[in-house]
């Protein structure tokens, strides 16, 4: 907490009153409002003591000050916050006043620090307070989360998307070659999904112990992890059980798959996906931390992840199912792509060398529109999706340091990916059905 200083004083004067606050003998605490006058030059501030029967400012005790303001919004919460806190001890002065003599400040302003960059900063203190609570108490106390909502963010499940995209897309391209079976499929799917869920669960746990979430101050529900380990949601050794048991899970669907189709191809590509996945942030390669993340990702959910469906009905590789990856694959690469921007400051802080660390905003932001532009070459669907990755190309430029705004630009590119996958499967059911109908 830091000393008092000229700028606390200043900061204090914005307010008509402040409220007094101490420990009472009883234990209880107390607190009045009153006005005052601030005295930088000597660092005091002049407490009139309150009118009438009210309980006099103690002068033997230390006391708080503080100074607040909030600004009700109807119907949308509250903005303008701000408050400056003062430590310190009081001594009696002449004409009903009290000379307190703060010796420790602490404050915030909406309009230095947002509310969430400022929660995110209170954290390890937070944390110390229950560490302290725990241990006057005897017993472990730490912030709990319904096990549905605990799940969905340890997992990050929502992002599931990435997976079941390319899946389905590899099994109705064999489909449409011939070759389906609905049990291969579910496991196919099922398999995918638990590797997804295991490599971001892994990946949480190499960024934790890397320091760079514990480095992010700006976090949105897009970017900078789960959080579970940053929040004491779950320990450590807890998330690596969970890890574990996704890993377990996925492993086992995936040898099943390999025992039933007799497929090595499908072997070398699981062990291929697990290794990059896995890789993508543990050492010794960490590739997100060279700026290969996107590279990463872009094998991992395009040509890995629709090419191993793919092979799983059909038993052999195809350049069709290669081709309509590609797009696939560039699209999930520029979520990560994005999302890594409101990270760059913790990123780099924790000496990890993503794209928008390594690169200046217009090269980040130009890149987006070529390699968007790139993914929509390769179908026709861009005709229809193009628009749209204009349009979070202009929110990147418009947005690029402000991480809570940008996150309507991150959601919306999450929603191109789903677009255009969305298309890309309409388009081959709508093949198979005219198809079917034309026999």
């Amino acid at each position: 907490m830091p000393r008092v200083d000229a700028s606390h004083l200043d900061a204090l004067d914005r307010y008509p009153f402040v409220v007094v606050s101490w420990v009472a003998d009883d234990g209880y605490p107390i607190s009045v409002a009153t006005t005052f006058q601030t005295d930088v030059a000597r660092r005091e501030v002049i407490l009139r003591e309150p009118a009438g029967d009210s309980v006099a400012i103690p002068t033997d005790r230390e006391v708080n000050v503080i100074g607040s303001h909030i600004r009700p919004t109807p119907g949308q919460g509250y903005d303008e916050r701000r408050y400056i806190q003062l430590w310190g001890a009081a001594s009696p002065a002449s004409q009903g006043r009290v000379v307190f003599a703060p010796a420790r400040a602490w404050g915030w302003d909406e309009a230095e620090v947002p509310f969430f960059e400022y929660s995110e900063r209170s954290v390890p203190q937070s944390r110390r307070y229950l560490d302290l609570l725990s241990t006057q108490a005897g017993r472990r106390i730490r912030p709990r989360l319904s096990l549905g909502w605990l799940i969905l963010r340890t997992t990050r499940l929502p992002f599931l998307s990435a997976t079941v995209i390319p899946v389905l897309l590899g099994i109705l391209i064999a489909l449409r070659h011939g070759a389906f079976d609905l049990w291969l499929a579910l496991l196919t799917l099922v398999g995918a999904s638990l590797a997804h869920l295991a490599i971001n669960v892994s990946n949480d746990i190499f960024d934790t112990l890397s320091g760079a979430d514990a480095a992010n101050v700006n976090p949105t529900q897009f970017s900078g992890g789960s959080r579970v380990l940053i929040y004491d949601l779950l320990s450590l050794r807890q998330l690596v059980a969970v890890a574990l048991a996704l890993f377990a899970g996925a492993g086992a669907i995936g040898l099943l798959l390999v025992a039933i189709t007799g497929s090595l191809t499908l072997l070398w590509l699981g062990i291929a996906g697990l290794a990059v996945g896995i890789a993508y942030t543990a050492p010794p390669l960490k590739l997100v931390y060279r700026g290969l993340g996107e590279i990463a990702v872009a094998l991992g959910f395009g040509p890995i992840m629709l090419l191993g469906a793919y092979v799983v009905q059909t038993g052999r590789l195809a350049l069709e199912p290669f081709v309509v990856s590609i797009p696939v694959g560039i699209l999930v690469a520029l979520i990560l792509y994005v999302n890594e921007i409101p990270d760059r400051t913790g990123d780099a802080a924790a000496g990890k060398r993503t794209l928008p660390v390594r690169l200046p905003p217009d090269t980040i932001t130009g890149g987006y529109l070529v390699a968007a532009l790139a993914a929509f070459a390769v179908i026709v669907v861009g005709v229809a999706a193009g628009p749209l990755a204009l349009r979070i190309h202009t929110g990147i430029r418009e947005h690029y340091n402000s991480p809570y705004t940008l996150m309507a630009v991150m959601g919306t590119n999450v929603n191109l990916n789903l677009i255009v996958g969305g298309l890309l499967l309409g388009g081959y059911a709508a093949a198979l059905l005219a198809s079917a109908l034309l026999r």
